[in-house]
Order: structure tokens, then C-alpha cells, then sequence
């Protein structure tokens, strides 16, 4: 049986889950051409980054904090009892090559 006129269906709300403030990334690329280099830059660390290929053999994963004045100045005017800036987690992975996957 159709529906009536004038009655319209109920919209579904999209399912959203729980917001959060981080963001993950990776760094992804050919060996040698600087993704170490530019995970030291973005994350202040001293990851191993030399001038050969393969140097990253494990991942390494940092967090770091994303500076935002308008965060600051919320928390300025607010004066909430916490105040949890927002996250980025970067991983650099090793250099890809063809046939990695087939060992």
C-alpha cells in the first residue's frame, strides 16, 4: 500500500558516532626521497632519517598538538576545568618498492 499524501517519510540521521579532536595520518612514499626528514620537521623528533634507502624499517608513530589561537582564546574567555587541544598522530612508514608484498 502507498504511502499517504501528504505524509512524508522520516529522514534517517546519519550516524556520527562520538566527536573527536585527533587526526591520523601517514607518511607514505619511495624510499629515499624524505619522509623521515619530514616527520622530524612536523612532529619535533629525532627520528633516524640517513641517506640510504631503507633506513625506516619499523614505523615510528608520534602525536603532536596542533597550535590554534582560537583554541587559546576560548579557553582564555571560558576558563573551562579542562582544556584538551586538538591531536595529530603521524606514522611514517618505510619506502615502497614493487614486490614488497610478495616477500
Amino acid at each position: 500500500m502507498p504511502p499517504k499524501k501528504g505524509q512524508e517519510e522520516p529522514k534517517e540521521k546519519p550516524l556520527l558516532g562520538r566527536f573527536k579532536s585527533t587526526l591520523k595520518c601517514g607518511i607514505v612514499g619511495m624510499p629515499n626521497v624524505g619522509k623521515s626528514s619530514f616527520f622530524n620537521l612536523l612532529c619535533k623528533m629525532q627520528a633516524e632519517a640517513q641517506n640510504f634507502p631503507f633506513c625506516t624499517i619499523d614505523p615510528n608513530e608520534s602525536q603532536c598538538t596542533v597550535p590554534d589561537e582560537r583554541f587559546d582564546y576560548l579557553v582564555e574567555q571560558h576558563k573551562p576545568k579542562s582544556a584538551v587541544p586538538a591531536v595529530l598522530k603521524v606514522t611514517d612508514i618505510a619506502g615502497l618498492v614493487r614486490g614488497a608484498a610478495e616477500g
